[in-house]
């Protein structure tokens, strides 16, 4: 198996998940994201796992690891560029890592390996911001009006800031690649994903970055009124769904993958299980509205449950709990990665 992105947040659970059911693993990174060389020296230290430091927008380093790999059955493609905020700053190298280097990987794959299954993490900002759903606020949290399970697969893509764009063409490429080259790819629209080995930064991976800034005692700020509401998912719930795409999935299906409407939270509510759990109050200012944030989404997940039995299966208290628990006990990762 190889995984690009592989010493990230979700390459590196996925690296421990699959080597831990037999896969061999090879990673390909850059290692640019805080977080990924201690992900990846904690995960040298726990299993065999090759390694190959490259970047993806470079085919003959994307070749290298194909080579490297060996005889690849799968690939899980994780490597974005992974934030909103900075892709306004400099959407030449969002759309780089996010369009070109999806096309690098899935070329690759199609040279080197046409009968591996494929796995792309895409997203649901494939979806815009919704602004032709209503939306209501009531009980201090956004809600949609009339869309009672969430969005499903059938929504019109809309994409919004150059991260949508970016991460939008990437998904209707590696779509598109299993119609046109039969190649067996699963394009994962997700959610807010969370969990151990997210070390998260203000732009990105917020409920890590807000457990982490809490446990240090860090002002928050909050941007929008913080009744936006996600759906979290818990990472080895998602590497569940991945691995059942791997195993029986339909090639060139599309999956929403999102905690759903039984775990939904606000970002005021995130802060509320946060104190509650360290048992203290947590400092926080409010902010403009960043651009391209959705007031609500919740992933409809029921295309992923008939067709493969999956749903998630930590709650969102649950999965607080235990993600303080992790920073709690990594404190030194999580200082030696700046944060």
């Amino acid at each position: 198996m190889l995984i690009t992105g592989g010493a990230g947040f979700i390459g590196s659970n996925a690296a421990l998940y699959f080597g831990k059911r037999g896969w061999d693993i090879c990673i390909l990174d850059n290692l640019s994201r805080a977080g990924t060389s201690v992900n990846l020296e904690s995960l040298q230290q726990e299993m065999n796992v090759s390694f190959v430091n490259g970047d993806i927008r470079r085919k003959q380093d994307v070749d290298n690891a194909f080579r490297q790999a060996g005889n690849v059955d799968a690939v899980l493609h994780m490597a974005a560029q992974v934030a909103v905020t900075t892709s306004v700053l400099d959407p030449t190298n969002d759309f780089e890592v996010n369009a070109l280097g999806t096309f690098n990987i899935l070329e690759a794959t199609r040279s080197h390996a046409p009968g591996a299954r494929f796995v792309f993490a895409s997203t649901n900002k494939v979806y815009g911001n919704l602004e032709h759903r209503r939306v209501v606020l009531s009980n201090g949290r956004y809600s949609f009006d009339n869309l009672e399970r969430g969005v499903n697969e059938q929504e019109p893509l809309d994409f919004h800031s150059p991260y949508g764009c970016s991460k939008g063409a990437a998904d209707q490429y590696v779509a598109d690649y299993a119609r046109m080259y039969g190649l067996k790819t699963y394009v994962i629209r997700q959610s807010c994903i969370y969990g151990p080995r997210q070390y998260g930064v203000e732009d990105q991976g917020w409920v890590a970055w807000f457990t982490i800034a809490a446990h240090f005692g860090r002002n928050i700020t909050v941007y929008g009124d913080g009744k936006q509401v996600r759906d979290l998912l818990w990472v080895e719930d998602l590497l569940d769904l991945y691995d059942r795409c791997l195993e029986s999935g339909r090639p060139g299906s599309v999956y929403n993958a999102g905690g759903g409407v039984e775990n939904v939270a606000s970002i005021l509510e995130v802060l509320k299980q946060l104190e509650s759990l360290l048992q203290r109050k947590i400092p926080i200012n409010f902010a403009d509205w960043r651009p391209g944030d959705q007031k609500i989404f919740v992933s409809d997940n029921g295309k992923a449950g008939d067709q493969l039995s999956w749903k998630p299966r930590r709650s969102v208290s649950s999965g607080l709990e235990v993600l303080v628990r992790w920073v709690q006990q990594n404190e030194a990762l999580i200082k030696k990665c700046g944060l």
